[in-house]
């Protein structure tokens, strides 16, 4: 997948370190469930994709080539599949953060440039494209892009004792292809639970401390995860990093797109032992049979050298920031100069927020903005679900916040919200309060999107955009179009999972 290191020679940074990687979309066979194979749109022809492993400080590019059938089949819709991609965590340029009308059709590619600045954290690339997101991620477009720095490297598990855990849960058909039903634009809700495409994996670990990397990459189903045995579960990370203070949880809530680093302690295990990872489900899930259940761990002998993380950590440095912004956890109330609130419901059928879509964006030539704040101003904005029956996981783009109240559990953030957040989970007739700076790259204003994480919502049409400074700036749909690419394309190889969790 890594295709080029050196240095960009272009304006936006001349000179400076880059990697770069090369991903092409395209069909691919996996073998899923027991003697059956599924067709799914993949990255690389694996699901999850290829996991890029970006280092703070080192810019990316990576290269995006959009190689489905032209004019079709989709998978579970009938159109040729067409592409936004999206570096969900990351604060890029509008022209490369996979705007949802910036299409890569079969046959284009797009170069994605990332800055790479941030502190430490886990990201993930995945399928943006208005009105078929929902589908597109389903189907197999989503990918791990964590990214490293020192301070997270010399205080937290590194190697096979740091796992990346994608949840996902799917609906198959008698043959093995994806079943797909969104219930009328409420939310897709699957009888298969799978982590890192494999149903109910058994994991064999060494008695030892672990770092997983959770994202929940559902369409709208939400976990509340928990162990079999009782034991805690260390939160250590959420959205946008490392969490200055560890908090012991008996179970946490994670919603569509959320991303909680744990650590679980096996040292207390002999050989042979096991404990299951269960999901207590939250409110507003369809749940079935065997929904209740994720994975196993099963310990075994412990081999190799001793470990450098023998203890679990009371605190944690984050580090600093980029130059000239605050770290989002030193944000403080008084410190807003705007309080907005965005209110999240159905009205006549669709899913809005303060009562406009993004078919309203649209007729206004993508020009129609919830808020236009300056380059580095913070602000204190409100989310707020309104109505019953489904919650909201959030997500705002560009920033990360801190979240500062709720009008549940006693006005405070839950414990497992102690780190910055992207996404922020509203629950039924909950709202989430949270401070954001709206810091830009060099030349980077322009507009980024709010919307909906249950994709279905997302889709029908519960998204709107902001712009930080300028909004005519870098016009995220033609500033860094596709172009047309005629590189032959091999055929994908069927993609077995005899272990897990899958190579990277």
């Amino acid at each position: 997948m890594p295709y080029e290191t050196g240095t960009f020679d272009d304006e936006e940074a001349p000179g400076e370190p880059v990697e770069k990687f090369a991903v092409t979309a395209g069909l691919g066979q996996l073998h899923i469930l027991p003697g059956l194979t599924t067709t799914a749109a993949t990255y690389n022809g694996v699901f999850p994709g290829p996991t890029i492993r970006a280092k703070r400080g080192v810019r990316a590019q990576l290269r995006m080539r959009n190689a489905f059938p032209p004019g079709g089949p989709g998978l579970v819709y009938p159109q040729q599949i067409e592409m936004s991609t999206h570096l969900h965590g990351s604060p890029n340029k509008p022209q490369f953060d996979g705007y949802a009308n910036d299409i890569t059709v079969p046959g284009n590619v797009k170069n994605y440039h990332y800055p790479n600045d941030e502190s430490a954290r886990t990201l993930w690339y995945h399928d943006h494209r208005h009105l078929v997101t929902a589908q597109n991620v389903y189907s197999g477009l989503a990918a791990f892009y964590p990214m490293s720095d020192q301070f997270e490297q010399a205080q937290l598990p590194q190697g096979e004792f740091d796992v990346s855990m994608l949840f996902y849960d799917a609906l198959f058909n008698p043959d093995g292809s994806l079943a797909f039903n969104d219930n009328g634009h409420l939310g897709m809700w699957g009888d298969i639970v799978t982590v890192n495409g494999v149903p109910w994996p058994t994991m064999r670990v060494k008695p030892r401390i672990y770092r997983f990397r959770v994202l929940n990459c559902s369409v709208a189903r939400s976990y509340r995860p928990f162990l079999s045995n009782g034991d805690p579960i260390h939160i250590v990370g959420t959205d946008g990093g490392m969490t200055p203070v560890v908090e012991a949880v008996p179970s946490w809530r994670t919603g569509t797109a959320e991303r909680t680093e744990i650590l679980i302690d096996f040292r207390g295990f002999r050989t042979g032992q096991s404990v299951d990872l269960l999901n207590a489900s939250p409110k507003n899930n369809i749940d079935f049979r065997d929904t209740d259940k994720i994975m196993r761990f099963e310990v075994v002998d412990d081999s190799g050298p001793a470990s450098t993380f023998n203890a679990i950590p009371t605190r944690l440095d984050r580090g600093p920031g980029p130059e000239g912004k605050f770290d989002p956890m030193e944000l403080q109330p008084e410190m807003a100069t705007v309080k907005r609130e965005l209110v999240f419901e159905r009205q006549g059928g669709e899913w809005v927020i303060n009562k406009t879509t993004w078919a309203d964006v649209e007729e206004t030539e993508f020009m129609l903005l919830a808020a236009n704040p300056q380059p580095f101003a913070i602000e204190q904005w409100t989310i707020t679900n309104k109505g019953g029956g489904w919650f909201h996981p959030v997500h705002l783009h560009l920033v990360d916040g801190k979240i500062i109240a709720r009008n549940t559990n006693g006005g405070k953030p839950f414990p497992w919200e102690g780190g910055p957040k992207d996404v922020f989970y509203a629950g039924e007739n909950e709202s989430v309060t949270t401070l954001v700076q709206f810091e830009t790259q060099p030349g980077g204003e322009g507009r980024y999107m709010i919307h909906c994480h249950n994709t279905s919502h997302e889709d029908h049409d519960m998204m709107l955009q902001f712009s930080a400074g300028d909004e005519r700036a870098n016009d995220p749909i033609h500033a860094a179009p596709p172009f047309r690419d005629l590189t032959p394309l091999a055929a994908f190889p069927p993609v077995y999972r005899p272990g897990f969790p899958p190579g990277t």
